[in-house]
């Protein structure tokens, strides 16, 4: 609108245009006003911009040669969507670097050895011993896009106790994928498939910064249907520093999962999908028992009332105590906010930010054992050498003293 004021348009007024007609300036106006408008829009979201062939190939063929090769792989099957890549040819090409060029874009990577660190959600490569200690299954999610089939478990630990959602039968070590029906991102349980094609429209519709709506994968933080969230502008895919950070969405205290009356149900709108929009409570539409409040058929973390059985989640940080002393915030133990801000905050506030499953865990995979942010045999209480203020001590700050 600025440029409409600057301008001091007088409606009724004419001028000659480019090609010497005559221009009502009433026009102009309508015009100049659509094309801010439209640039608005424009600049709105992030979606994917740039040339189309970075990601897509028409045929499959180009001088007589694949195009479907990228990260490595095999160029003789198209791939649906007409992309140029599978989700782990575009976000998993396994080089040294956290976040590859395609064209103009930047793409982030699940699995790479960059000596410079990881992206907020972790590293596959830490499965696969390609970075880290070693190879074990122990380390993070066992996708099978990777065809790493998990020897420990069959099913995800920490199910609903109830219709089968504490076995393998729904989401198994043959069936864990990136994306889709017994995926993390895109629609689960739609059907829409898997991979790609659980993804559809997302990339292109992409919200990118403040996620505050997830009514759609497109407008979800990560993609991750129905979860609420802001997205590192300033280090992208990154937890980086004090202010520079992803913003995790949580709620004071964690609810009842299940299908039963009086439970909140994750069959919602567009298929499974947290209830509160909160990234615990996505975490839990796998791993219920292990994150939410005791049901009629679950033992949960307990009533919500210290003692729990279970580390609480989705929970408020304590204002009294040791945990009080949490007030910096640390990447290493991020926590959770109960409104979605439009800024990442170095501050932590007890009594009001919020205990996450992202604070001990990352999403993919780690160097450690149950995916952890850090070693857990290194916690040792009342011991204040090198572990003192780290780990479990960033919220448990007495405890190595």
């Amino acid at each position: 609108m600025n440029l409409l004021l600057q301008n001091r348009i007088t409606l009724g007024q004419s001028s000659l245009g480019n090609d010497g007609r005559i221009v009502p300036n009433s026009l102009k106006l309508v015009f100049r006003f659509f094309l801010c408008f439209f640039c608005l829009i424009a600049t709105a979201n992030a979606e994917v911009t740039g040339f189309c062939s970075n990601c897509h190939t028409m045929h499959n063929s180009q001088d007589n040669a694949a195009m479907a090769i990228l990260g490595g792989e095999e160029g003789t099957t198209p791939n649906a969507f007409l992309t140029r890549g599978s989700c782990l040819g575009c976000h998993a090409m396994g080089n040294a670097n956290k976040i590859e060029s395609l064209g103009t874009n930047e793409v982030p990577q699940v699995m790479h050895t960059d000596a410079s660190g990881d992206l907020a959600g972790g590293n596959f490569a830490y499965i696969l011993g390609m970075k880290g200690s070693g190879a074990s299954d122990a380390k993070g999610h066992n996708v099978i896009d990777f065809e790493n089939d998990d020897v420990i478990l069959d099913g995800p630990p920490g199910g609903i106790k109830q219709f089968a959602h504490d076995s393998d039968l729904n989401v198994n070590d043959s069936n864990l994928t990136c994306a889709g029906t017994n995926g993390c991102h895109g629609y689960r349980y739609a059907g829409k498939g898997s991979g790609v094609s659980a993804l559809s429209g997302a990339h292109h519709g992409n919200v990118d910064g403040k996620c505050d709506t997830a009514s759609e994968v497109a407008d979800s933080y990560r993609f991750l249907l129905g979860v609420k969230g802001l997205e590192n502008q300033t280090d992208k895919w990154q937890n980086k520093s004090l202010t520079s950070h992803n913003e995790y969405f949580g709620q004071p205290s964690p609810q009842r999962l299940g299908c039963n009356g009086g439970d909140l149900s994750c069959h919602g709108s567009n298929g499974i999908r947290p209830p509160s929009n909160t990234i615990s409570e996505f975490c839990a539409t796998c791993h219920g028992n292990f994150h939410t409040l005791a049901t009629d058929t679950s033992d949960g973390i307990g009533s919500g009332i210290s003692p729990f059985i279970r580390h609480p989640t989705d929970y408020t940080l304590p204002d009294t105590g040791e945990y009080a002393g949490y007030t910096s915030y640390s990447t290493e133990a991020p926590i959770a906010r109960t409104v979605v801000p439009d800024t990442a905050s170095g501050d932590v506030s007890p009594g009001s930010d919020v205990v996450m499953c992202l604070s001990c865990h990352a999403a993919h995979a780690t160097d450690y054992p149950d995916m952890l942010r850090w070693d857990y045999n290194n916690m040792v209480a009342g011991d204040a050498g090198a572990s003192a203020g780290t780990g479990c001590f960033v919220c448990h700050t007495t405890k190595d003293d």
